[in-house]
Order: C-alpha cells, then structure tokens, then sequence
C-alpha cells in the first residue's frame, strides 16, 4: 500500500502530485546522455501502487500509445493511491527500432540484473530498484515480434488466485495461464511479491488502434478492481467473460517459399484445418501448413514468406472456443465508441 513518501530516481513525490522524471540510464557515443521517462501520478488518498511499462522490447510500440492516453485520460483525476507509468523502457531500442539493447542483449531476459553488469543486467537492475520493487503490481506491454501480430490477450500466473481475478477485470477475450521466462521481467516482479499481467496485443513497430483501445481500457478496469479508481457508472454492455488457455504451441512451416494464408488472427481451427500454403517461385505447391490440434489463432506471423521450420500461428488450446469467438466480437463491438475519460 501507499507509503507518505516516494522517492525515484532522488526525486519525492508527494501524495496529491504529479511528476515527470528522467532516470539517467547512460549516454551515447556522442556523450549525449540517454534517460527513461517515467510520468508518477499520487492521489490524496492511500491506495495501492501500480506500474505501468512499455517498450521493454524496443520494438513494441502500441504500449507506448496505451500509456499516452492513459496519462491524458481523466479518470485519473479520481485516482487513489500511486501510478507510475514508464513508457519508454528500453530507451536505447526504441531509438533503432530494435527489440535489443546495443550490446544485442534482451532487457526482458536480463532480470534481476546487477549494478555492475552488461548494459541490459545494470538497466534491468535500475528499473527493478527504481520502480518495481516500490509497487505492488504491475501491467507490462508488449507486441508480437517484427512481422507478427498477437491477438489481445494477458499472460499472467492465473493459479495465482490474486493476479487471475486482475486478468479477468483486464478484460479482453484470451487469458494464457504462461509461465514466466528466466531474467523475464515478470518473473522477478513476482518474486518480489508484485503480482504482474503481461498485455500482449499487435505488432512490432505498428500501432493498432483496436490493441490500444483494449489496453487503455483494461488498464482502467484493473485499477478500478484494486481500488484506485470508483467503479464504472457506465451502463455499457458488462465485462467481457474471458476463456482461459493453459496450452499453446506454434505451427511451423515444413518448408521454404512462399504464403499464402487461409486463416487469420482470432479464427477458430479444427484439427488438420489447413492454415496456409507455401508455394515455390512457380507456383507449385510445396506444403500445407495444417493444425496439429483444435483451437484459436492467438498470434501469426504477416510476411507472405517463410523459412523451413519458422513459427508461423501460435494456437491456444481450448475446451470451448466459441466463447473466445463472441469475445473477440464483443470487443470490437464494445471498443470504438465507448469513452474512457
């Protein structure tokens, strides 16, 4: 819960304030120094404190965007408790449009980190000093990889009885019950006792609106379950009933050249259900890229090429998918028009 003082990066923030500050995290060959941006909003009232973080792939954008509107949005207005909001995690990646750090590193493989460490272990250790262990939980963004999209959807520990009732309030089709990743982000959150959901939605170097409007959203009705927000006095259509997958798997190309899709993200697909076929420069058929098993198309890759063995659809399994499909329509349906401020 809210402590009476907060202190990042040498700067106190006091209840009922708001303060943008720059956390120096190095400098550039030029000698121009580089820094993380990180906006803290206090409310008068005591509450739980929550991060916000995008970008940790440098190549992530759409959190970027969620959190933008989120720091305009009025609904804070009414907060309770403390939001700290990073948008721009991985400063260095987001100049080269690069997932990695510029000693190749992966941030979000680079937790707990170390002070004296590589570049990734001392900016990981930074923003886990600096930010996460001050918070009681946490919302991370991300994207699919370059050339491919990630249907919205949360990972998060849902055996977790606190962080699942956090992903359903989230409130978007798909929850993946996902394991947490060695040095990931998540996992050391979590073993500090900050329970964390992992937004994944779109993909890289692209803003989606429909990804966006579902990650402000469900932004907003996390922080209204815990409590730093009032309730919704909304009478639009209730929160969507998600379905929860605890197994997913990539179908693979069984061959190179070139794609054509049969199947897009959110589809239902039958076992054997033919996804796409691959062609040679000439058109003749080379393979079928079939479903091992039934389920929903949670993330694809979009480039029309491939390479023998590349992930192509990542499927999650499910007992009964059509509850996925009227999610997925229901969230577009519920999106566009509804106001968030």
């Amino acid at each position: 819960m809210q402590s009476s003082v907060l202190e990042i990066a040498g700067v106190s923030i006091q209840p009922g304030t708001t303060q943008k500050i720059e956390l120096p995290v190095g400098r550039l060959y030029t000698d121009a120094s580089v820094a993380m941006p990180i906006y803290v909003k206090r409310g008068r009232r005591a509450g739980p404190t929550l991060f916000i973080s995008a970008a940790v792939h440098g190549d992530e954008l759409n959190g970027i965007a969620i959190i933008q509107r989120l720091i305009a949005s009025k609904a804070l207005n009414s907060l309770r408790g403390t939001l700290i909001a990073v948008p721009v995690v991985n400063v260095y990646g987001v100049i080269s449009h690069s997932r990695y750090l510029p000693d190749r590193r992966d941030l979000n493989r680079s937790f707990p980190g170390s002070k004296k460490g590589s570049l990734a272990a001392r900016m990981a250790n930074m923003f886990l000093e600096e930010i996460v262990s001050k918070c009681d939980y946490g919302i991370d963004f991300h994207t699919g990889a370059i050339h491919r999209s990630n249907l919205p959807q949360i990972r998060a520990n849902l055996d977790d009885e606190e962080t699942a009732a956090m992903a359903r309030a989230f409130g978007v089709p798909v929850l993946l019950n996902s394991d947490v990743r060695d040095g990931s982000l998540r996992g050391c959150a979590a073993e500090r006792g900050v329970k964390t959901l992992l937004y994944e939605a779109g993909e890289a170097l692209r803003f989606d609106e429909l990804c966006i409007r579902a990650g402000e959203r469900g932004t907003i009705n996390v922080l209204r379950h815990l409590g730093m927000l009032p309730k919704s006095r909304s009478r639009k259509t209730a929160l969507i009933e998600p379905v929860v997958a605890r197994t997913s798997a990539w179908e693979r190309a069984t061959d190179s050249g070139f794609v054509q899709y049969h199947k897009e993200l959110g589809d239902r697909v039958k076992k054997q259900e033919l996804l796409a076929t691959i062609r040679d420069p000439f058109g003749t058929v080379l393979a079928d890229v079939r479903s091992r098993y039934e389920g929903i198309i949670i993330g694809k890759q979009n480039i029309p090429l491939a390479q023998e063995g590349e992930a192509m659809f990542h499927i999650a399994y499910f007992h009964q998918p059509d509850d996925v499909v009227g999610g997925i329509e229901q969230l577009q349906d519920l999106l566009p028009d509804e106001a968030l401020n």
